[in-house]
């Protein structure tokens, strides 16, 4: 089998650890905690743990703790930016993932605490420094929301 065929299907996994090296969001803002599937650049999932410890949750809202839509949608697009760093690690330098767009958001159900929500990240294309990714949350198997997520990959330097 050709070894670069090989190494393209190879699942793969991102701890807490590794993803906190690839991006640069920190508490409260990081919204994985950690991924358990990845295939190169062309899909992944990414988990998030809802707890009512959530800062958010003292606005969002007192009484009925919802996990507010954006930040569904900030999960989507950190779980496809890490995914990108660490295919590009080897590749010219510390990167960053910046959001070019989001497309065709659409939410379903609410999550709250207690919920494990799953990010499921699928490549559509990528040219250079430039992709768009298919994205659909999960709460035990339903889709609560999905999105197309277009970034842009730079140089942290700049």
């Amino acid at each position: 089998m050709n070894e670069t065929v090989a190494s393209a299907t190879e699942l793969d996994a991102m701890s807490i650890g590794e993803i906190l090296e690839a991006l640069p969001h920190r508490y409260p803002f990081l919204m994985i905690d950690r991924i358990v599937e990845i295939n190169g650049d062309e899909s992944a999932v990414g988990i998030k743990n809802v707890t009512y410890n959530e800062p958010i949750f003292l606005g969002h809202f007192p009484g009925n703790p919802i996990f507010p839509g954006v930040l569904i949608i900030e999960g989507m697009a950190q779980t496809a930016g890490a995914i990108v760093i660490k295919h590009d690690a080897n590749v010219g330098g510390k990167k960053i993932v910046l959001m070019l767009g989001v497309d065709n958001a659409r939410f379903r159900k609410p999550a709250g605490p207690g919920d494990t929500i799953e990010f499921h990240i699928a490549k559509m294309h990528r040219r250079r420094n430039v992709g768009r990714y298919k994205a659909e949350a999960k709460v035990n198997g339903a889709v609560i929301a999905e999105a197309e997520i277009t970034a842009m990959i730079v140089s942290a330097d700049q």
